[in-house]
């Protein structure tokens, strides 16, 4: 009768739950990277006891050298700052910039407690007319936006914009990329309007929108439209070309497959053009969302239109002491929320796309 080694299954069932752990850190490693996290896939294989030299190495790469390139960023910024004189003062290091961030934060906690204030008073008012058969009013509160509110009506606009665009864009670089005919009557127009600045668009816009739509909207307000109109015309033609050329870079063996099937267009769009396209199609949408989100931010600056815009150039026209920091501290939230907006496209490649290269 043979007998098994008690320590040689030990050793196999150790190696079989290593090599399980090591499989769940590789499967995880693609989201850490979606979400610019990617140092820790090394600091799991370390702890797992993976190669800790190479791993140490990745971890330096990734990790430590970023942080301590932010370090010298910040310290460079709080040595040359307050030799910098402008109109309102020395420029503000990060200590002033990171206060009047904490500002700004409990500012929208008292406008918002306002708020809650005003509409409990509103409905006590009304409680008390209907008591005495009378109708209820209705009463906006018409209160400053908080600094978050201007930071979500940037993002529905951005949103809004970017989504007519991609209705537009990638249904005519699919015919672009499909048909010689359509690609020559659409390159004239996308090399004329693509270097076309949001700054030049904005009248137009505006008058238009002005024209068409003559009463207020209380769904979609005028600045909202203008605002979002402009981010579309300006970020669409990166999702255009980009699609247009993966389209007209699939196989040509396949597209002999799907005559020879005798497919008819639409079949041959869903289920050979957009799945070997998807790639190159996701790089224009993430290049047209970084596009409508600096757009934005200008066509909000110079309508005035509700928004971070707005905000910087609110504090700009105001000129006090704190006004420069408080800039600092929406150009700051600007440039993380169009990080997290690309982090999100980028999401959404990975899971829609076979390849998850950048």
């Amino acid at each position: 009768m043979t007998t098994v080694d008690p320590n040689f299954t030990d050793t196999a069932d150790r190696e079989a739950r290593r090599a399980r752990l090591f499989t769940r850190i590789n499967a995880a490693d693609k989201w850490f990277q979606v979400l610019g996290l990617s140092w820790l896939t090394p600091v799991m294989k370390a702890a797992a006891g993976d190669n800790p030299q190479t791993q140490i190495k990745e971890i330096w790469r990734l990790l430590i050298v970023p942080i301590l390139a932010i370090c010298a960023f910040l310290l460079l910024w709080a040595m040359l700052a307050p030799k910098v004189e402008t109109s309102l003062g020395a420029v503000p290091g990060p200590a002033q910039v990171w206060d009047e961030a904490v500002n700004l934060h409990q500012d929208a906690q008292d406008k918002a407690a306002k708020k809650t204030e005003f509409e409990a008073k509103v409905a006590e008012l009304n409680e008390r007319r209907v008591a005495n058969g009378q109708e209820p009013r209705e009463r906006a509160y018409t209160g400053a936006p908080t600094y978050y509110q201007q930071i979500w009506t940037s993002i529905q606009t951005v949103f809004f914009g970017f989504l007519i665009a991609t209705a537009i864009a990638v249904p005519l670089g699919i015919a672009a990329g499909l048909s010689p005919t359509a690609n020559a009557a659409l390159n004239p127009l996308i090399q004329i309007f693509k270097p076309v600045s949001p700054l030049a668009w904005l009248p137009i816009v505006t008058m238009v929108v002005s024209a068409l739509a003559a009463a207020e909207n209380e769904l979609l307000p005028k600045s909202f439209v203008i605002s979002a109109v402009t981010v579309t015309l300006c970020s669409l033609w990166p999702t255009l070309i980009n699609t247009a050329l993966g389209v007209a870079s699939i196989d040509k063996d396949l597209i002999n497959v799907s005559k020879v099937l005798k497919m008819n267009t639409w079949t041959k769009i869903t289920k050979l053009v957009l799945p070997s396209a998807l790639p190159l199609i996701f790089t224009g949408l993430r290049l047209s969302l970084g596009v409508g989100w600096m757009v934005l931010i200008a066509a909000e600056m110079l309508a005035q239109n509700p928004g971070l815009g707005k905000f910087v150039w609110d504090e700009f026209q105001n000129g006090s002491s704190s006004s420069l920091a408080r800039i600092m501290v929406a150009v700051l939230t600007i440039g993380i929320i169009g990080f997290l907006l690309d982090r999100v496209m980028y999401a959404l490649q990975s899971l829609f796309t076979f390849s998850n290269n950048r």
